[in-house]
């Protein structure tokens, strides 16, 4: 006969995603539940799973995700993981100062510093927490490694094939119960699940994948709670008197079907407006016209757009998508509230160099395309906005009877380079195969497209006329 002598309990969240409209609840969800399991003979534990921080929300723009981590503090959580969002949308400044008020650890085992190859000083590579009873419970925390972008804000990331088993021989014997808090996309939970059955749960994250009951993969347990906070996993354990897993079980709640409360609303309005007037009060510039959006006939805030690409990546030629930009500019004063709700997507100037045939190849996808996407229906790779839109350029011209390309005027020549600027968001999508294949590629990630844009609007139309 099994004697169980331990019983833990795992809350956990992922890929919330600044989607504060569901905090409330969340909040009041996990520290009830935890006070429930522990009345229930459970020691309970909260973890988070990586991108809770988006800076599609005015409060964690305004605040850098300062705002989002004194909220997650609200709830005591053991351990978080990072995951895109975090690492790719924040400075290294700004990452090295997320997590400066934070209650909780952060567990991040493949991520080190580019210039010396350290650690991060705000994260650390596991976690080992011994229960009540004796228990020894390791964390290890993964990213997805997005090794073209994350150098570039001077990180270095580990291919988690190299990483986990590095971590698992140096802490080899030291646990009982070993989890992973992986921001690595279900695939590679699956797949790390075949590799290293040491892990008793791969809670996972990023492909914003729902497991219900749990998946059971050659007997690792895996978890996912989908995104922005429309779900909350419990993970139950029980242990002998060995501490050794017996059983393990996931259930998930939907944030939907719990109860809100007086107050939910105001609450989640206030951080709203708090960002935005905390936005409000940084003034850009001042135009003396109204400047309109159009998506499918492209304007004034596109031809601005391709201006600014081009004085970043000092470029002759730029492609944006009308798209893009989601709210007209009033008259008067222009502040970053105004150009965060014009361009809250996450994407950056790319300056692409191309020799002449790749240059018109480029032209010819565009061409081919532009009808299809005019009308598009985009998710995902960073846009926030609802359709593609129309496709301009600016220094490029096409005349299909001749198919002959011009550049800044002059008709293309096979053998030589090119340099356009583009967004990086175009590298990602499907539509544009060539600057994939064939493209020089170098990002700008110092600053996301909107900043790029406003700080060549205050160029053009300056607060102050002298």
């Amino acid at each position: 006969m099994v004697i169980v002598t331990e019983k833990l309990a795992i809350l956990h969240t992922n890929d919330m995603h600044s989607h504060f409209e569901n905090w409330p609840k969340i909040r009041r969800y996990i520290n009830n539940q935890r006070a429930k399991l522990e009345a229930d003979g459970y020691q309970v534990f909260v973890f988070d799973i990586g991108d809770a921080v988006d800076r599609a929300h005015p409060l964690t723009e305004a605040t850098n995700g300062q705002a989002n981590v004194r909220l997650m503090n609200e709830v005591k959580y053991d351990a978080v993981t990072i995951g895109n969002n975090e690492g790719l949308t924040n400075t290294h400044s700004q990452m090295e100062h997320l997590y400066d008020d934070a209650n909780f650890d952060v567990v991040l085992g493949n991520l080190k510093e580019l210039t010396t190859g350290e650690q991060p000083k705000w994260a650390q590579p596991t976690k080992q927490i011994t229960t009540k009873m004796g228990t020894r419970i390791m964390m290890m925390g993964f990213t997805a490694p997005y090794i073209l972008t994350y150098p570039l804000v001077g990180w270095n990331p580990i291919n988690d094939q190299l990483a986990i088993p590095k971590l698992l021989k140096q802490h080899r014997g030291e646990y009982d119960v070993l989890f992973m808090l992986s921001h690595l996309g279900i695939g590679s939970d699956r797949a790390n699940a075949a590799k290293y059955p040491e892990f008793d749960v791969i809670f996972g994250s990023h492909t914003h994948h729902l497991l219900e009951n749990g998946e059971l993969d050659n007997n690792v347990l895996l978890t996912g709670c989908q995104k922005w906070g429309h779900y909350v996993g419990t993970t139950k354990l029980t242990l002998n008197d060995n501490h050794q897993v017996i059983n393990k079980s996931e259930s998930v709640v939907k944030t939907a079907d719990l109860p809100a409360l007086a107050g939910d609303q105001a609450e989640i309005d206030g951080y709203e407006s708090e960002g935005e007037a905390l936005l409000a009060s940084r003034k850009v510039a001042k135009i003396d016209h109204r400047m309109t959006k159009d998506w499918i006939n492209g304007g004034e805030l596109t031809q601005i757009g391709l201006s600014a690409m081009k004085q970043k990546a000092g470029t002759k030629a730029a492609v944006i998508n009308a798209g893009l930009f989601l709210t007209d500019l009033p008259a008067g004063p222009i502040d970053k509230n105004q150009i965060h709700k014009l361009l809250p997507h996450s994407m950056h100037v790319m300056k692409t160099t191309l020799n002449g045939y790749n240059l018109w190849r480029l032209v010819r996808e565009i061409e081919k395309n532009k009808r299809f996407l005019s009308r598009f229906p985009q998710k995902g790779m960073g846009f926030r906005g609802e359709i593609f839109g129309k496709i301009e350029t600016a220094g490029i011209e096409y005349d299909a009877k001749t198919d002959v390309v011009k550049f800044d005027g002059q008709v293309v020549k096979n053998e030589e380079w090119y340099e356009i600027a583009l967004l990086d968001h175009y590298l990602f999508i499907p539509f544009f195969p060539t600057v994939a294949i064939a493209g020089k590629n170098h990002m700008y990630y110092d600053q996301p497209l909107r900043d790029v844009f406003s700080d060549y609007l205050a160029k053009q139309f300056p607060l102050i006329n002298k």
